[in-house]
This record gives C-alpha cells, sequence and structure tokens, in this order.
C-alpha cells in the first residue's frame, strides 16, 4: 500500500516537530509544510481506500451479505468480526479526514490541534492493517 509508506515516511519527517503548536506551523520551513501536506494527502487517502475498497473486499471474501448495505452496518459488522475496534473509532478517523479538507487559515491552533490528532490517529489506521493482514495472512505493507 503505497498511500501506507508515505504516511509513515511523512510521519517520521514530522516526528521531531511534534506536537505541533499554532507557533510552530507559522516557523515551518517549505520541507516542513511539504511533509505535513504529504501526511494529510497519503491519511486521507489510506482512509478512503479501507472504507470504500478494502472493507467491502473482505465483507465479500467473507460472503457476507453486506454490499447493499449502509455504510454503518458494514462497519458494524467488522467491527464485530474483530477487524475494527469500534464503529465510533472508524467514524473519528473520518472526522479527521473531513478536518483537513479544511485550511483553517485564521486558526493556527485549531489546524495544530487537528494535525496532532491525526499524527496519533495513524496508529489505529496501522492497527487496522495488521488486524486485516493477520486474519486474512495478508502483507499489506
Amino acid at each position: 500500500m503505497r498511500h501506507r509508506h508515505h504516511m509513515r515516511h511523512a510521519l517520521a519527517s514530522i516526528a521531531p516537530r511534534r506536537p505541533l503548536s499554532a507557533a510552530t506551523l507559522a516557523d515551518l520551513d517549505d520541507d516542513a509544510v511539504q511533509d505535513i501536506d504529504q501526511f494529510v494527502l497519503r491519511f486521507g487517502k489510506l482512509q478512503d481506500v479501507l472504507g470504500t475498497r478494502l472493507f467491502p473486499a473482505l465483507l465479500d471474501v467473507l460472503q457476507e451479505p453486506y454490499e447493499d448495505r449502509p455504510m454503518l452496518d458494514k462497519l458494524n459488522r467488522l467491527e464485530k468480526l474483530g477487524l475494527l475496534e469500534s464503529t465510533e473509532s472508524w467514524e473519528k478517523l473520518r472526522a479527521l479526514r473531513n478536518h483537513f479538507a479544511h485550511e483553517y487559515p485564521d486558526e493556527p491552533a485549531l489546524r495544530a490541534a487537528y494535525l496532532n490528532q491525526g499524527f496519533d490517529a495513524a496508529a489505529s489506521i496501522e492497527t487496522i492493517l495488521q488486524r486485516i493482514g493477520q486474519r486474512f495472512g495478508l502483507g499489506l505493507e
């Protein structure tokens, strides 16, 4: 999964500057801004791939009749199968992704807070991928 690889790379590059604050956001050099942009892009794309392609494919492989069901039903089923920690945790990841879609140019402290939450939430995506990889014997690197 190239999105996972690039998200990890961006996280590693940003790590010395974490946690971010309004002041640190204002002082970032071009490379750091590029790393944050890369993280935001890859976090969102990875979450989209999981929700729109991987989760439906897993339910299909498991012969679960959820193809035409709402996403919430799919998430609840994945939770019961032990592939998601909880539907609520997935929805929090989704909300973070949606916050990343906004720039918040006049609220740098808010932007920093969302970015810090996203950096921490990347571990949740990693955990989901590990669970799926272990359950299905997949190398999702």
